[in-house]
């Protein structure tokens, strides 16, 4: 064992000491004044200077009051470039002529030194400190809450803010709309990004098929490039392997990656056996080998699939609410929600604005298609249950945003949002606070709604982009919304603390109003049927009357332009025709007054 001594003495214990004393002034050099150098200046008077602009201070080109005017502006900066490098640690600490690789050396080693009479002297002393500060912290909590329940909440009311952090660009020429994001399940450090342009028969030359996974610390370059056969429509992580990822391709097939092998496709389904249309969901299930998963299509179908065996489909359901097992009946699924919580049920939203609950424990294929909602006008984008409250769950299409109960089956949903301008694209609940979601709309605007609070207007609403904004994902500490647009690019904001930060009796006081909203909706449905009971009673005592549909198709039409008359009035636009109708009126006022 190599043992080294340091010897450390002051600077004023060796060497000439410094004395100091007090002496007058005293004239080292004097030189004289020289007549004669006189000669060589001239003088000039008055002095007349002029500047025309000041000294650059900073390497910019560009007109301003201190440069000149010029023609190409430019910022003579470096963008920083990031790299992450590994380091080759080699086990330190032990003599030259042991071998740390070699444990018997290293064991027989150890038993050397600890029979020294130095190590058991050491061992001694430094056991008696620690056992001095173990009993010091055992005898004295410092962090011990004395006041806890007595405690008021009396914090002030943060005003809720959202600020970009973040963006990746999609780095090929040709832009492609930004389709789905999923974060990655260890500490969210990175996120999977997928490109895929769903315009119809969009034909644009030497467009790429890639997807990328970035890595949250170089927003610069692509983590991971993912090169599939066709362009992916959702990507999903494994969250039981992280180095397992799931893809929905534009073909209909469904494809496997292993990420430690690289960006090429471990395995994929076969053409014959996958989707007619485009996989927009996909999801793993939970199970002991963490290797099964679901998808859903436009085509009607859901498939289950295991990644050891992608040959052919393990099992089918076919999407007809008729309950007739026909493909040619089948709604198309645009969307598609599975929780661990909740292993046997799931839901798929449709095309045709239609929620279908399923459980996959039923006998027959038929009995598999549990409840239906009539939700949207449109397509359902998106179907999404509560964090906390798995019975509730959310969904998005045509211009807003509805919350659902299971426990009420034939009935219209218990909350929604406004009727918004523009189409809402997407949604996601919260991960840490049960009444918070985010939606994305068509115009570029993040709204983060708080239920709890707010129901009418959202709590922020952020222009996150001048494009069409089509996905949204939050990570699992709430606090990083990922925001993905129709040119590729993806936003990261990170939001205030008070909308990612759970409150006292929060979760009480959510699951009280979405109770009591069901109770309303319940009420309000057997009225509803009470109220069709009797019109139904009040038809049949009545004779027939044949109604002529000249006057129905009249009423309906005037009906029509009154409500847009109204819109065009509320948005304060001129309404062509109302000043003739106004001055037509005042003189029908005149004539009867006369």
């Amino acid at each position: 064992m190599e043992i080294k001594y340091e010897y450390v003495r002051k600077r004023s214990e060796f060497g000439r000491p410094c004395s100091f004393s007090d002496f007058l002034a005293e004239v080292t050099v004097d030189i004289p004044p020289d007549p004669s150098l006189a000669e060589d200046f001239i003088p000039q008077d008055p002095v007349d200077f002029a500047v025309q602009e000041g000294p650059v201070m900073a390497l910019h080109e560009g007109s301003g009051p201190v440069t000149p005017p010029c023609p190409h502006a430019q910022v003579n900066t470096e963008r920083v470039q990031v790299a992450i490098r590994g380091v080759n640690h080699v086990e330190g600490g032990w003599p030259k002529h042991v071998d740390p690789k070699n444990s018997e050396l290293t064991t027989r080693y150890r038993e050397e030194v600890e029979r020294e009479e130095v190590y058991t002297k050491t061992v001694q002393r430094l056991g008696s400190l620690v056992e001095h500060y173990i009993r010091q912290n055992n005898t004295i909590d410092i962090y011990e809450e004395y006041f806890e329940e007595e405690e008021d909440e009396e914090e002030e009311e943060e005003h809720p803010s959202a600020k970009i952090i973040n963006v990746f660009r999609d780095p090929n020429k040709i832009r492609r709309m930004c389709t789905h994001l999923s974060w990655h399940p260890d500490a969210n450090r990175a996120v999977a990004v997928a490109y895929c342009s769903l315009d119809f028969q969009d034909s644009r030359k030497d467009m790429n098929f890639d997807s990328y996974v970035w890595d949250l610390g170089k927003p610069y370059t692509p983590e991971l490039t993912l090169k599939p056969s066709s362009p992916v429509v959702i990507l999903e992580y494994n969250s039981k392997d992280w180095y397992h990822m799931l893809g929905g391709c534009y073909n209909g097939q469904i494809v496997y990656w292993d990420t430690r092998k690289g960006g090429l496709p471990t395995e994929m389904t076969p053409v014959e056996f996958s989707h007619r249309d485009p996989v927009y969901g996909a999801c793993w299930l939970p199970s002991r080998t963490g290797t099964e998963c679901l998808s859903g299509s436009t085509d009607g179908q859901i498939l289950w699939w295991d990644i050891r065996k992608l040959s052919q489909p393990s099992e089918r359901l076919i999407l007809d609410i008729t309950r007739e097992d026909q493909l040619k009946k089948a709604l198309g699924a645009i969307s598609l929600d599975f929780v661990a919580t909740m292993p046997t049920k799931f839901l798929v939203g449709t095309e045709q604005g239609i929620i279908i609950s399923c459980n996959r424990d039923a006998k027959t294929p038929p009995e598999k298609i549990a409840n239906i909602f009539s939700s949207h006008i449109g397509a359902v984008y998106t179907v999404t249950r509560n964090p906390f409250f798995p019975k509730v769950f959310l969904s998005v299409g045509d211009w807003t945003a509805r919350i659902w109960t299971e426990e009420l089956m034939d009935s219209s949903s218990i909350m929604e949002t406004k009727n918004h301008t523009a189409y809402l694209m997407d949604v996601c609940w919260s991960p840490v606070k049960p009444a918070v979601f985010f939606t994305v709309r068509s115009d570029g605007v993040l709204d983060i709604w708080d239920f709890l609070f707010h129901q009418k207007e959202p709590s922020l609403a952020v222009k996150v982009s001048n494009d069409p904004l089509l996905s949204v994902r939050s990570q699992d500490n709430g606090q990083i919304i990922g925001c993905g647009t129709k040119m590729g690019n993806v936003s990261l904001l990170k939001i205030s603390p008070g909308l990612c930060t759970l409150r006292k009796n929060e979760k009480t006081l959510t699951s009280t109003m979405f109770e009591r909203e069901a109770r309303r909706e319940k009420v309000l449905q057997e009225k509803h049927r009470e109220r069709q009971l009797r019109e139904q009673e009040r038809l049949r005592a009545q004779p027939e009357e044949k109604e002529n549909p000249q006057e129905v198709f009249k009423q309906a039409q005037e009906d029509f332009f009154s409500n847009i008359k109204e819109e065009q009035r509320r948005r304060g636009m001129e309404v062509p025709g109302e000043d003739e109708e106004s001055k037509e009126a005042a003189l029908l006022e005149n004539q009867e007054e006369e």
